[in-house]
Formats: C-alpha cells, structure tokens, sequence
C-alpha cells in the first residue's frame, strides 16, 4: 500500500465532517419515511435486534481494530506494513471467521434440534457478523493509515445505498423490520466486496511473517478494550434490551430507539468525525512530540468545540421535541423528550471526550476497562430503579447520567501532562449566549405557534440573534479562526490557558 501524504487534523477533519454530514443527511432522509413506513413495534424490533449485532460483532473482532490503530507502523509503513497486515489484520480476520463457523454451527443445532424458532431477523443478524467485522478492521486500517479521502467516499456510499435498498425493500416487500434489515445486509455485503477488492490490491500477506507473538500481543492490548466495547455498546443500548424485558413491549422500544436514533446523527456530526480525526493524529502527536503536542492540539480542537458544543445542545434542550414531530409526524410525539435529552447530551460530551483523551496513550487500556464497565452497571442498575418508575423516560435519564459520570471520570483520570479543559472565556461566552437564548425561549413561548416547523424557525432566529452573533462579537478568536478557515482550511491556535 503507497502509502498516502499526510495532511493536518484540519483536512482530516473536514472530510470526516463531511462525510458525517452526508451520512446524517442519508439518515435525515431514512428517518422520517422510516419512521412512517414501520410502526413503533416494528422499529423496535429493528432496534431490539440491532443491539444483540453490536454486542456479537464487538465480541467477533477480538479486539483487533483497537490493535491496528494502537500498533500501525506509523512513519514506518514502507518496511512494516506486510508483516503488520499478516499479524494484526489477515490473522485476527481468520481466527474471527473461524469462532463464527463454530458459533453458527451451534446456533443451527439449537434451531433445529431445540426447537427455539429463531426470527428471522435475528438470522439475518447472525449471517451478517463476518461482514460487519470484515468492514470494521478495513475501515480502521484506512483510519490509521490516514487514508480519510477513501473512507470518506466508502462511508458516504455505503450509507446512502442502504438507504436506497432498505427504504426500497420496505416499499416493495412488506412494511416489517424484515424486509428493512435485508435491505441493510445486502448493502454492508457491497461494501464488503469492495473491500476485499482494495485489500487485495493494497495489502500484501506472507506465510513466512506470521508471528504468534504479535497475534497475542494484539490479543493483550485489544481484547481488554473489547470488554470495554462491550460495555460500551450495553452503554449505549442496553436500555432497548432492558425496557422490552421490564416492559414487555417492542412499541416501548420502539418510541425509544426512534428519539435515540435522531439523537444518534448528533453523536455522529459532533462526536464521531472528531475522534476519527483526531485519535490518529493526536497518537502520531504523541510519538513525536510527545505530551506538549498532545496538549496543543487538543487546545486547538476544543476552541471551535465550545462553541459548537454548547450552541447545538441547547438548541436541541429548546426544540428537540418539535424536532422529532416536524420530521416524524405527530404521531411519534412521544420520541421528542428521549432526543432532548440524548441528544444534548451527546452534544456536550466531545468537551470531556477530546479533553480526557488520554488514558490509552499511557497503554492504560485497564483502567478505561475499568471505568467504562462500572459506568455500564451503574446505567443497568438506574435502569432497574428508574425504569418502574418513569417507564420510557428512566431509561432516558438513566443514560444521560451515566454518559455524565463517564465524561467526568475520564476527565479526572487523565494523566496531567495530557489533560486539556475547554478554554475558560469561551465556556462564559457560550454559557452566556445559551442562557440568553433559554430565556428568551421560555417566556415568549416562541410566540405560541402550535406548528412545529414555525417554532422550530422562531427558535432558530432566537439561536442566531442571541447565541452565534454575540460569541461572533464577543470573541475575536472565533472571528479569526472562521475567516482564517474560509480563506485557508488552517486552524489558528487557540489560545487555551487552563487545565
């Protein structure tokens, strides 16, 4: 594989931005006729199921992506990368591939001899593990070999074709998660066979370079992060399979994975197109410049995050409820206070997330384990309590503390010469605008208007008026930093003095 020119955070960035805003603008599109083509019920079974996937899926990759991006030959892909794929790419992806052989050869017994008369779904969910495994290890190589451009364009078409295929299955077959979930497989199945195309064409294996000793080590450092990837994804969606057994009812679920799910393009815009451009710099950072570095570019990033963070969790505090009913309908009402409330919390989190980055850079993969486990059992052990009590909504509740306890913690545990706040007069000046913002909103109502998409206009003339233009007027590094990026695509230094 040529390796390919490196290029700052900002252009990395940009395209993973980018890319974000194609993908959310695919899931912009997906969401509403989604949302009213299956009912509640059948939305929840799509997400019901989609949770067991990310919980096999994370247990299929043996920790391997972790390993790649941790043990890239940065700076030195001329001479290690054939040993390096052979060991920690070809190796992982075989040994996975064969634990699922077993796995499913066990599943058909139980099927068939059992009697348990699996969904359908579930099936499809099942057969597709190899795929998203396969899909993950090529995409975190593209990651830590800075190949932004190529993921970029992957990631887009991969999206906007399993809108086509999903929204045309439900269209042409039946109106059920089924038919929506075929759709998604044979789109991942497309963007496998390419993969395999440019791995081909890429990568170079050989028999004669593989080493045990660096499968296990890649077993050491990534398997500890695979237990936290589980937690992780129980983190994140441990209440969907909480609330169907509590409750017993997959339009519960359903009400809650479609305001999750709007809250999810958030996370998607804000907090996942930074940390695919960031991690890899900021370990490359690391390596050469070591700890300063690391601190410089996390001032430089968490300038512009400020603002950006509290601006777009505030709006969504204001009208997120409007939201889901101007996108969804009416009749998914009930959604609007999860995406409130998820999604600003996933607005804010990228604050802590970029600012505690740290933990994995000291190889104390452990101790993230650690915390990322207990905050897991503390959000199951607030769903057991909140979930009686506020059905839908403690769930909700649930999450958004315990995504606060992680942030904090991460934050806390950060080594010193590494730990980054956010710039102390542009968190006054964010706070500021968004309190005018919140006020203005409160008593005037947004004028009573009973339409949503009115009052989401209103509320976006109040955002602009009390929020951007005083940061813009208040803050002369903001003015710079977004002249400087229209003329240039560079990212000034910011000036952050606290942490």
């Amino acid at each position: 594989m040529v390796p390919p020119r490196k290029v700052g955070i900002g252009t990395h960035y940009l395209r993973y931005s980018s890319a974000s805003v194609l993908v959310m603008l695919a899931g912009l599109v997906s969401f509403p006729l989604l949302t009213r083509l299956l009912d509640n019920t059948q939305y929840g079974i799509l997400g019901y199921y989609e949770t067991w996937l990310m919980i096999a899926v994370a247990v299929a990759k043996l920790g391997a992506q972790h390993a790649i991006i941790r043990f890239y030959p940065y700076g030195g892909e001329s001479a290690g990368l054939r040993h390096f794929a052979t060991n920690f790419f070809l190796l992982p992806m075989l040994v996975s591939a064969a634990l699922w052989a077993v796995a499913i050869t066990i599943f058909l017994c139980i099927d068939y001899f059992g009697g348990a008369d699996f969904s359908a779904v579930l099936w499809l969910a099942v057969l597709s593990i190899p795929l998203m495994v396969f899909v993950s290890l090529v995409q975190m190589l593209l990651r830590a070999g800075e190949h932004s451009g190529l993921l970029m364009v992957t990631r887009v078409s991969w999206r906007w074709m399993e809108l086509v295929l999903m929204l045309g299955a439900v269209l042409a077959l039946e109106r059920t998660a089924l038919a929506a979930y075929g759709g998604k497989v044979l789109a991942a199945a497309v963007v496998a066979l390419y993969y395999v195309h440019w791995v081909r064409k890429n990568l170079r294996f050989s028999r004669e370079l593989v080493d045990f000793g660096q499968f296990r080590a890649s077993l050491a450092y990534g398997m500890p992060l695979v237990v936290n990837e589980i937690a992780t994804v129980l983190l994140i969606s441990i209440d969907r399979l909480m609330l169907k057994g509590m409750l017993d009812d997959f339009a519960a679920v359903g009400i809650y994975t479609i305001g999750y799910s709007l809250a999810l393009q958030v996370s998607m815009l804000m907090n996942s197109a930074l940390s695919e451009s960031f991690i890899p710099v900021a370990n490359r950072t690391y390596e050469t410049h070591g700890p300063t570095g690391v601190r410089e570019l996390k001032s430089k990033v968490l300038f512009p995050m400020t603002y950006a963070s509290i601006g777009v969790g505030v709006a969504i505090w204001c009208v997120g409820s409007e939201a889901v009913q101007a996108i969804s309908g009416a009749d998914k009402a009930a959604s609007g206070p999860v995406f409130a409330w998820i999604g600003m919390m996933y607005a804010l989190y990228p604050l802590l997330d970029i600012g505690g980055y740290g933990l994995l850079l000291h190889k104390r993969s452990m101790t993230l384990l650690g915390l990322t486990v207990f905050v897991a059992l503390l959000n199951i052990g607030l769903n057991l309590w909140l979930i009686p009590a506020y059905g839908i909504m403690g769930s909700v509740y649930a999450t958004v503390a315990a995504y606060a306890v992680l942030g904090l913690a991460i934050t806390a545990m950060c080594p010193r010469d590494l730990r980054r706040l956010p710039d102390a007069r542009a968190m006054a000046i964010a706070l500021g605008g968004a309190a005018m913002f919140l006020a203005a909103a409160e008593v005037s109502d947004l004028f009573g208007l009973a339409s949503p998409w009115a009052r989401l206009f209103v509320a976006g003339g109040f955002w602009l008026l009390l929020y951007v233009l005083p940061a813009l007027a208040l803050d002369r590094r903001l003015r710079t930093l977004l002249l400087r990026r229209g003329k240039t695509g560079a990212t000034p230094r910011a000036q952050a003095g606290n942490g």
